[in-house]
Formats: structure tokens, sequence, C-alpha cells
């Protein structure tokens, strides 16, 4: 059985629409008008235990909505879910006790409380034994350097320090379920690194499912296996990243530096198309499947290269081309 099952997955929100003026106002008062707005249509999602999957998406598309949904927060219009064979609308109770969730805007530790009071508070609601509870954010202090700030008070926490100590109590009652909302924002470079080693380690240990929505795409690469891309609240990409960049990011490329320049390229049933950029910088464009051993062997023994190269497609200009220049 999938950690995660979505069928059918909608949500619409009815809103006020306000007619202009003064008389438009009058009138609302006896004609009011309202107007619907699908935030996630007739989603499908299947993620099997132990997937880590980056859920992204352009600003506006429905990406938190939906994880607002799957984590119970919010019911949906229409459509079915079952994680980790819970409703979480239906048996909240025992559901929350399986998952964790870090939402970048939300936090879910008390305001006024010191950090290590939060984690206190947080392990007697959830049921963990104190030893095991110690146990587990002394792991946590190794990755995050929580022992700077755990008597310190939430409020008087940095956003870096506030995303990593909201991710330690999203993780201290071991969930199966892991849902990340932008987790590595106001995080420095060093501790990105860290915390990705530390997710991988989890999924890896632990078998832990992850469903990830951030706008860092080095996040995205260095974690996800799959990425589902949603815009105008529908899947519009559903694979692994390769694929992602081979439908929206025109395909892989050789680059060869020449020592001198060619007359005659050779032709390649591998080579789609050449550019050159001057008389010793070459470009070509290579076709689905192509076979880079032989096409390199073929290139090395026709020109006189002194340097070739294969570039991939940049995540971040593949996911530009998806939204269309939508913000990310």
């Amino acid at each position: 059985m999938p950690a995660i099952e979505a069928v059918g997955l909608t949500k619409i929100f009815r809103t006020y629409d306000r007619r202009p003026g003064f008389w438009g106002g009058v009138r609302d008062i006896v004609d009011r008008r309202n107007k619907e707005l699908v935030a996630v249509s007739g989603i499908d999602l299947s993620v099997p235990e132990g997937e880590i999957i980056g859920y992204i998406g352009p600003n506006g598309a429905g990406k938190s909505t939906t994880i607002k949904m799957l984590t119970g927060i919010m019911r949906p219009t229409r459509g079915t879910i079952r994680v980790n064979g819970f409703d979480p609308h239906r048996d909240r109770v025992r559901y929350v006790r399986t998952v964790g969730a870090v939402f970048g805007q939300r936090s879910q530790l008390w305001w006024d409380l010191a950090v290590g009071e939060s984690f206190e508070l947080l392990r007697e609601l959830y049921g963990v034994p104190k030893a095991i509870a110690e146990q587990r954010i002394k792991r946590f202090d190794e990755v995050l350097g929580l022992a700077d700030f755990l008597q310190t008070p939430v409020r008087k926490l940095s956003l870096g320090q506030r995303m990593r100590a909201d991710l330690a109590a999203s993780l201290l009652h071991d969930p199966a379920v892991l849902f990340l909302d932008e987790p590595t924002v106001g995080l420095d470079v060093v501790t990105k690194a860290s915390l990705r080693t530390f997710l991988l380690a989890l999924n890896r240990e632990r078998r832990t499912t992850i469903i990830l929505t951030t706008h860092d795409l080095q996040d995205i690469e260095a974690l996800c296996s799959r990425v589902v891309v949603i815009d105008h609240g529908r899947v519009v990409h559903d694979g692994d990243l390769e694929g992602l960049r081979t439908r929206f990011g025109g395909g892989k490329k050789l680059a060869i530096t020449l020592k001198k320049p060619a007359a005659e390229l050779p032709a390649a049933a591998a080579i789609t198309a050449w550019q050159r950029g001057d008389d010793l910088h070459l470009t070509a464009d290579l076709a689905e499947g192509a076979d880079i051993p032989q096409l390199l062997a073929q290139c090395l023994a026709a020109l006189p290269v002194a340097d070739i190269r294969i570039d991939e497609p940049e995540i971040e200009d593949v996911v530009k081309a998806l939204y269309g220049g939508r913000t990310g």
C-alpha cells in the first residue's frame, strides 16, 4: 500500500466578489455575488513508502494547498486521501502521530517558550519516552546545531534558527511521512548541505517518506528521485529529473573546443544540429537516447579536439521554460 494516495484531489475556494463604488456596496447588501477559485483540480498522487519526491511549481500553482489537504489542515472539496492508511480528517488524532510537517511561514513551536521547553511539550503530546527524545535531540543537534539556542525563546530566533528548530520538532516522534514546505529558507550553505545529508540518511535508515516543496532547486537535485510539477492546480509533469530535462529543457548538448578550425563537421545520427560559436567553438544538440561514448569517439577521430564535454540542461532553465516566465 502506498504511503500517500490521493485520487481526484480538488480544492475550490468561494470568495466574495465585491462590486465597485458606493452603490455597488449598497447592491451587495441585498444581492451578494460570490465567485469560485479552483486552487487544486483533480490531482492523482501515489507515493510509495520510502520515496522522496519534489513537489514544485510557481507561486499560486496549488502546492501549499495540496500539502495542507494531505496533512489534514484543510478539507478537500472533492477527492479522497489516504496517508499511512488514515483519512487525515476522519481519524485525525491517530493520523497526526504518524506524520511530521514543516511550513516555512508558520512555526509549530510556542512563541514565548524556549526551544527546549517546546520540545518537552511536544514529547509529552506525542508520548515519546524521555530517554529516546533526548537521544533524538542529540542527533538533531549534531546536524542542525541546536545547542546554541535551546534556551532561547522562539520569538527571539532568527529565521534560520527557527527553521532548524521546527525541523527537529517535526521529527521528534519519528514520523513515517514528512512534509517539508520550504525547509531550507534562511539557512546558510553549510547548514543546507548538512540538512540534505541528514534527510538522505533519515530516508535510508528509517524509510521515511518525504514530500518536499521548495524554490531551491539544489534541494530537488540533491534529494529527490522523483519530481511532480504542478501549475494552475494540475499536474503537468510526474517523473524523474532526467525526464523533466528531456521534456522541457531541450535535451543534452555537446560542447567542443577545437585546436584549429575544422572545415567539415562529422555527420552523426546522435546529433540533430551543429552550431558554430566561432571558428574554435562548436555546440551540437543531441538526439534523445544518443550513444554518447560512440559519439565522443567519432568526434575525437574526426576533429582536432582541445576540449569536449556534455552539458545537461540546468534545472533552473528547465523550470523557467516550464513555467513560461512565471515566478517559481
